[in-house]
């Protein structure tokens, strides 16, 4: 068993595997049509703020490359989200996936994420590999007296357990 002192050094360890494994790229809008009137006819205009500026022929209307901004693989927005609806905060699910916990409420936020409120139970996690996993479901206490869900994350795999709160 992994007292706490470990537990906390474990996660530590995952949050700064799974940095490496999360990748972010700027990626720019591909310009194929002006913004105002949709026509596909435009020319370059200068550039203002290091980025290139275009000018519509039919309706003379200037704009510029938006920068849409860094993009986490979906892989990882999935992870998050089922690990909020799994019970977990969005620091512990920062502290595990190495995502910015404002992204996670963002992403909560953006697909209308709704948690159930059911507060009997109290969701307990570990971060093991497969010959870990093995083991924790070899021993039948593990199997019974609580929900379980194993989920993949990176190489190793997360147990998530729920168990009643002790009256």
């Amino acid at each position: 068993m992994i007292d706490e002192i470990g537990w906390n050094n474990l996660l530590l360890f995952v949050y700064i595997l799974l940095n490496y494994y999360i990748y972010a790229k700027i990626i720019y809008m591909v310009i194929e049509q002006c913004p105002n009137c949709s026509s596909n006819r435009y020319v370059k205009s200068g550039i203002i703020n290091d980025r290139q500026r275009y000018k519509c022929k039919d309706c003379s209307y200037f704009f510029t490359v938006n920068k849409l901004g860094k993009s986490i693989d979906n892989y990882y927005v999935n992870k998050a989200l089922q690990l909020y609806l799994e019970g977990l905060t969005y620091r512990e699910i920062e502290r595990i996936l190495g995502i910015s916990h404002v992204s996670v409420l963002n992403w909560v936020k953006k697909y209308n994420i709704k948690r159930p409120q059911n507060t009997n139970y109290h969701p307990t996690y570990k971060i093991l590999n497969h010959e870990e996993l093995s083991k924790y479901f070899s021993q039948k206490s593990n199997l019974s007296g609580a929900g379980t869900l194993v989920t993949e994350l990176g190489d190793k795999f997360m147990l998530i357990k729920w168990e009643r709160f002790k009256d």
